[in-house]
């Protein structure tokens, strides 16, 4: 499941499709015509249509490739423009040319110019709004204090696709909210497999029914190379636990439904806790699993959305090895198991807040 949000992007406002990603610093919309088959002329952004677009030279600071902002460095392309590639942890990748253009909300209301990537190539239609804690960010380049969203649960029919809400600024339900504090690193603490700019948490645990498994909390934090932090993560969709972690929650599912796992099947490479059969039993006798942070707060998964439906008549745990990723393993909380909670992230006061929803209703 991606979480889409539509943007009005330049002047007249051209309305644009990205995925709201919290995991990732760079937003961009797609700006190119090739693509395998011809998507909707609407889904790409024109930028001829627009009188507040602008490029970015290669001379601009940005554009210097020894700034980190980005995965790989920017370089100047043969027109003078300044060029990036971003790659994201699930492989695929995005490139173009850094631009600068507004979001246009209603005539009174446009944030100035931001830099976005222009994608001539990349791997889906839509675009991405990244909002990590990185300079660069749609968040901090628009001076955000907070933001918020709710996941709405997955489909129930078919071709019903459910709608959620996305705030930017003040969230009127936050009067419920329960708020964590951001782990914060500095400069002096920059370990080769930390991501700094990632919304990082304090997990001191998982339950599951009413066992509390037998984790340390030392799994949840960063090692001494930066491996194993645990962030909070809209853009991954399922949630990935360290070994030390994943084994655990596996052992627990095994005693408790261990002759009703598929036998020799690994999800997407990285899940092997599947299921044929009937999913809303399998969840009643898995129970509800709880994730555990410090101050008492609590994201609580009910056994009836224990089991991601995954095709096929199978279903499986929504929980992945973040070994099986690729790159330094750790903890992300996907949105899987952001399922009807609001979710805000408060950057003023660098912590997150959790309160409990029903997000089909909530817009």
């Amino acid at each position: 499941m991606i979480l889409l949000v539509s943007l009005p992007i330049g002047t007249p406002p051209q309305t644009q499709q990205m995925i709201l990603d919290t995991g990732s610093q760079l937003s961009w919309i797609q700006c190119h015509k090739k693509f395998p088959r011809k998507p909707p002329p609407s889904s790409v952004f024109d930028p001829s249509l627009s009188s507040s677009f602008s490029v970015l030279p290669c001379n601009h600071p940005l554009c210097k490739p020894r700034i980190p902002d980005f995965t790989l460095p920017t370089s100047c392309d043969q027109n003078r423009l300044c060029h990036y590639s971003y790659f994201y942890a699930d492989g695929t990748l995005a490139e173009g040319n850094l631009v600068r253009e507004k979001i246009t909300f209603s005539r009174s209301q446009s944030t100035p110019p931001l830099i976005l990537g222009c994608a001539e190539e990349s791997s889906d239609a839509r675009g991405i709004l990244g909002m990590n804690l990185g300079r660069l960010s749609f968040a901090s380049q628009a001076k955000l204090t907070k933001f918020s969203y709710c996941v709405p649960t997955r489909q129930v029919r078919p071709g019903f696709t459910p709608t959620g809400s996305f705030y930017l600024g003040e969230n009127p339900n936050s009067g419920g909210f329960r708020y964590i504090s951001l782990l914060t690193f500095s400069q002096s603490q920059r370990m080769p497999n930390l991501d700094p700019l990632a919304y990082t948490v304090a997990m001191q645990g998982i339950r599951i029914g009413n066992q509390k498994l037998n984790i340390p909390i030392s799994a949840f934090r960063p090692d001494p190379s930066g491996a194993g932090q645990t962030m909070i993560d809209s853009g991954s969709e399922f949630t990935y636990l360290v070994d030390e972690a994943y084994n655990k929650v596996r052992e627990e599912v095994v005693r408790l439904v261990g002759p009703r796992l598929k036998k020799g099947y690994v999800y997407g490479g990285v899940s092997d806790m599947c299921f044929n059969g009937n999913a809303i039993e399998i969840g009643r006798l898995i129970g509800n699993m709880v994730f555990e942070f410090d101050k008492g707060v609590e994201i609580v998964v009910e056994k009836e959305r224990v089991l991601a439906d995954v095709g096929g008549g199978v279903h499986c745990v929504g929980i992945g090895r973040s070994e099986m990723l690729g790159g330094a393993a750790s903890n992300i909380i996907g949105n899987f198991h952001q399922q009807n909670i609001w979710v805000e992230f408060d950057l003023a006061n660098r912590r997150v807040g959790f309160g409990k929803a029903d997000c089909s209703r909530s817009v």
